[in-house]
């Protein structure tokens, strides 16, 4: 990449799954899959369209969904291709652990995509059964082996914890058989009650906030102590291996979402897509915008959420953004910036409402 240009992320969004898991609140389908083709022929359109009118090249691409693996590979490699990247941009697809094969990630890579994040969510399998995951554990071993031996040396295993029914010795089992195939990154994601989701209206299968921080400590203590840095609150990655599209998001950076409910971000406007597939297409095939709605965040609102996203990191905040005298074993100060601990992780949401935003600290970096 061009180290004159500013960072430009493309996210890609694909809707279609199998079926759809209770926890989920992600505009995501298992009924529209006839709709395929008809929606990557208007995502290369939408994508066409925006380099038309001088999108920026792309220092990150990242494919999401609902499970991308799913659609055709060939197809999918095509909208990828039209992209705009720079040399040596990261582009990732995430991918469900039972549909990954050398053939697959070969055409990938024949994209461009050189990296994977592997859905695995956990190796326990009542844990898969409650989270109403239907991979088989066994495809997770298999996933890795085929990522490895078409020479992806990049790839991100997603683990969720704190699913009900879960002990800590299972959390940590399932982490140690993940350090054995001694990955470059790992995210582990509290799981998170999200309104208009069938877990939402299940209150005994609800997470619980202290067996969460016990699997959160045991998640830290494991990952690092196989060489894994937290660089962000969820996410630990061998150096160099940092999710650079993910961190990109976190430095309030702008990027462009293309796809139903997609997001999009330039300078302060946020703005996103129709949330259907259906509607997708058929702004697409008529010439109308895929905007539903947006907003311009006022300066101050902007300067807030950048520092609450930088708190997250490990780079954390500037000292005058902070009182972090006040906040003493949550907070250490790092080069003259204040970075959570672990237990400061634990709170960072609570933290995040101490910032303090002034005109002095506006576009520190």
């Amino acid at each position: 990449m061009n180290g004159l240009s500013a960072p430009f992320g493309v996210y890609v969004h694909i809707p279609f799954c199998v079926h759809r898991c209770g926890y989920c609140a992600f505009a995501t389908w298992s009924d529209r899959h006839h709709l395929e083709s008809e929606y990557l022929d208007a995502l290369e359109q939408d994508i066409r369209d925006a380099v038309s009118l001088g999108m920026p090249v792309a220092s990150s691409i990242f494919v999401g969904g609902g499970t991308p693996s799913l659609v055709s590979p060939d197809r999918l490699s095509a909208v990828i291709s039209s992209i705009p990247r720079h040399e040596g941009a990261e582009v990732t697809v995430e991918c469900n652990p039972d549909d990954v094969s050398v053939d697959l990630l070969s055409e990938f890579q024949s994209a461009g995509v050189n990296r994977i994040s592997l859905g695995v969510q956990s190796t326990i399998p009542h844990v898969l059964a409650s989270l109403d995951r239907s991979h088989d554990v066994r495809n997770v071993n298999t996933a890795v082996e085929c990522i490895r031996s078409v020479g992806m040396t990049s790839f991100n295993l997603d683990l969720i914890y704190g699913t009900a029914g879960e002990s800590v010795d299972e959390w940590r089992s399932c982490l140690a058989e993940l350090i054995d195939y001694d990955p470059p990154h790992i995210s582990a994601y509290a799981l998170t009650v999200e309104l208009g989701t069938p877990l939402a209206d299940q209150h005994e299968r609800h997470p619980d906030d202290d067996d969460q921080a016990d699997k959160y400590v045991v998640a830290d203590e494991m990952l690092s102590a196989a060489g894994l840095e937290n660089y962000e609150v969820s996410n630990w990655a061998l150096p160099g291996h940092e999710c650079r599209h993910n961190l990109l998001y976190w430095r309030q950076q702008n990027y462009r979402g293309f796809g139903c409910a997609a997001h999009s971000h330039e300078n302060g406007r946020r703005w996103w897509n129709v949330r259907t597939p259906d509607r997708y297409i058929s702004s697409i095939r008529d010439g109308v915008s895929v905007e539903a709605a947006s907003e311009d965040l006022e300066p101050e609102t902007r300067e807030f959420e950048r520092l609450e996203l930088q708190l997250r990191l490990r780079e954390g905040v500037p000292r005058q953004t902070l009182d972090g005298e006040a906040l003493q074993g949550l907070v250490d100060l790092v080069d003259g910036r204040w970075v959570l601990t672990r237990d400061g992780r634990l709170m960072a949401n609570e933290i995040s409402t101490r910032l303090i935003v002034s005109p002095t600290v506006a576009g520190d970096g």
